[in-house]
């Protein structure tokens, strides 16, 4: 596997090798389907399908967008994947998982916005309200950005939450919601000594309500959601402690990358903007990139926002092309793709075949008209990866994933939340969440990111009558807890 030659590979889930940048030890990955022989696939198909100009460039797809998926939750995937995994292990031996470690715990726990906490890495923080994080000023002097130092580096737990607009400026709502809790908190009467703990544990669990409430049924579907929460995994085992299975993270999860846009609108009336260079990391963000999230998320009573990507197997140009800033010097141009990447890590990993997989869960393979891998001079079976954005193609009409790609996704989602002992499922399954909702009984991403600026918005269940005790209620709800 060819490396960058020059400069850092900042962002790891895009760099085409593991950078060996963290300690050693950390979380590990295991195998969901151990028993399944690895796919190992030729090279040759690797380029042919990755490369620019190949089938996963979207230079000819005639569908441009999805009917029903907004622009946001791809970029909301991202936030979650750099939450819950971070490799930055050497892959020596590409069969052994043992020698992997992921950096991140296996939890929605918000990890990638509060790091190590206020003792560890303090200038997260601020020092006149040590409960609440620091956010940074643009060119106009708003606090629209990620706090930065003298040479724009932007401090934050996670290197990765900078690497494009999108998503630095979805930590920077993140880090709002959180200032918000402390505030409302405070009102209630928390002790300042228990005030950064309390906001924390109820951003998190909000934050795990949407993954699984509003996330998941767009990403797999209403009814395979409510069936897993439910039912509960069949095939993510309980595990102490918690290992995220290679099929999840260098294949099935990675079904994002088909749904990012080529060029976003950030603000009504604002300019199409691309990926890549225009909404590149790593440096301030001016006032004219401050993202209006109305834009990319569906908000009740508001214009339809933009929408995703289908999920077909394409990659946007700006994925296929990417920049030198994130690559770094590349020995072989084909690297400059993040399909390549995407296929490359598989085989680095030995993942099975995408239909050896469907066999082994019970699902209809996908047919050889269906994946097309003969157009390319390949008559064996299809890399997990391809094959589960293939599969949403053929079985979902690119809205959402299909029997494969759901399984592994909403399975090992439900199960680090279950098997979280801090989570509101563990603590309290009968919390629902405090924060004001645009809708009775429904609390969204969009509510969370994008709070609705007057009043009215009611904590999801509760009515007119008892609006006014909304703040006591979430102290009921967390406060106590941290004690």
């Amino acid at each position: 596997m060819n490396r960058a030659t020059s400069g850092p590979a900042r962002d790891h889930c895009l760099a085409p090798g593991r950078a060996v940048d963290a300690p050693p030890g950390g979380g590990r990955y295991t195998r969901l389907f151990p028993h399944l022989p690895p796919l190992g696939v030729d090279s040759r198909l690797v380029h042919a399908l990755g490369r620019a100009g190949g089938a996963c460039d979207s230079a000819t797809c005639r569908r441009g967008e999805s009917r029903t998926v907004a622009a946001g939750w791809p970029v909301f995937g991202q936030y979650v994947a750099h939450d819950i995994t971070a490799d930055r292990s050497p892959v020596t031996h590409h069969d052994d998982e043992s020698l992997l470690r992921n950096v991140r715990s296996a939890r929605l726990n918000l990890e990638c916005l509060y790091g190590d906490g206020p003792v560890a890495q303090p200038y997260l923080y601020s020092r006149r309200d040590p409960a609440k994080l620091l956010l940074g000023r643009n060119d106009r002097s708003r606090h629209d950005d990620l706090p930065r130092n003298q040479e724009g580096t932007a401090l934050v737990g996670d290197p990765r939450q900078d690497v494009h607009v999108l998503i630095s400026q979805m930590q920077v709502a993140m880090i709002r919601a959180h200032n918000r809790l402390v505030d409302r908190l405070r009102i209630d009467g928390i002790p300042e000594a228990q005030l950064f703990a309390a906001a924390r544990q109820a951003l998190t669990w909000h934050y795990q309500w949407v993954v699984l409430h509003d996330f998941l049924p767009a990403t797999i579907g209403r009814e395979r959601t409510e069936r897993l929460l439910a039912e509960g995994p069949r095939y993510v085992p309980r595990d102490q402690p918690v290992a995220i299975p290679l099929e999840f993270a260098d294949a099935a999860y990675r079904y994002g990358h088909s749904q990012i846009r080529d060029t976003y609108r950030l603000r009504p009336g604002g300019p199409s903007l691309s990926l890549f260079p225009d909404l590149l990391g790593f440096r301030p963000v001016p006032a004219d990139r401050v993202v209006d999230w109305r834009e990319l998320l569906p908000v009740p009573g508001g214009p339809p926002p933009q929408r995703a990507r289908p999920i077909d197997g394409r990659l946007p140009a700006s994925l296929v092309h990417l920049p030198p800033d994130i690559t770094g010097a590349l020995d072989d141009a084909d690297h400059g793709s993040l399909a390549v990447r995407d296929l490359l890590r598989g085989n680095a990993t030995a993942l099975p075949s995408g239909e050896a997989v469907a066999r082994a869960v019970g699902a209809q393979p996908l047919t050889a008209e269906e994946t097309r891998l003969a157009d390319h001079g390949w008559a064996g079976e299809t890399p997990l990866w391809y094959y589960v954005l293939k599969e949403a193609e053929a079985r979902e009409d690119g809205e959402r994933l299909g029997p494969v790609g759901a399984l592994i996704v909403g399975e090992v989602l439900v199960r680090i939340v279950d098997d979280d002992p801090g989570s509101h499922r563990c603590v309290d399954p009968s919390w629902r969440p405090t924060l004001p909702s645009r809708e009775p009984d429904r609390f969204t991403l969009a509510d969370l990111l994008a709070p609705h600026p007057v009043a009215g918005c009611l904590p999801v269940g509760m009515s007119p009558a008892t609006a006014g005790t909304s703040t006591s209620r979430l102290t009921q709800d967390v406060g106590h807890r941290t004690g």
